[in-house]
């Protein structure tokens, strides 16, 4: 009789732990409701990048002076420098600048240590194609600045949780408002 007792009394406690269980994940699942979707629709909406994104390298040939620096930093020597010593001026004058956007790691070293500046990274991200060859971008598609994506009225901007907390904080400190 107590084997009897004891197993009806086993079986209830794992029903009673089962219920619980089940009990706790339909609240995780309740709580989840509340939450906005991670999702966007992309061609249609685009999500605002950060300040220090590393998008699409941003080139100007006219402050370029062919030191080369950006090609001793990278770590696999990617954008290629051709130029030629000006013998009466003592100078070098760059005559070509690419980078294949197929092999870089958009690590930034170069933009860092570019003395000049001529480099800068952009927020462009959307850099996807058919043809490899056409990621090798010389000093016109460089030097090209891409649309903003809050400029285009086509485009609904979408921000990120991070960027919804810090304008929020912001708003919070105003003092005024005109």
């Amino acid at each position: 009789m107590f084997p009897m007792v004891t197993g009806f009394m086993n079986y209830g406690q794992q029903t009673i732990r089962a219920a619980r269980y089940i009990g706790q994940s339909f609240i995780i699942s309740l709580s989840h409701t509340n939450r906005l979707p991670v999702t966007i629709q992309y061609p249609y909406e685009k999500s605002i990048t950060s300040e220090r994104f590393r998008g699409r390298i941003h080139f100007e040939f006219d402050k370029c002076i062919a030191c080369e620096v950006c090609v001793r930093v990278c770590p696999i020597d990617l954008p290629v420098v051709d130029w030629r010593l000006e013998r009466d001026m003592k100078k070098k004058q760059l005559l070509n600048y690419s980078i294949d956007f197929g092999v870089c790691i958009f690590c930034g070293n170069c933009v860092e240590y570019c003395p000049t500046n001529c480099l800068s990274m952009t927020e462009e991200y959307e850099l996807s194609t058919y043809d490899r060859h056409e990621l090798n971008y010389n000093q016109i598609a460089l030097g090209r600045l891409p649309m903003s994506v809050i400029g285009d009225y086509t485009i609904q901007t979408v921000m990120n949780s991070t960027q919804i907390k810090i304008k929020k904080s912001l708003d919070s400190r105003t003092i005024t408002n005109y």
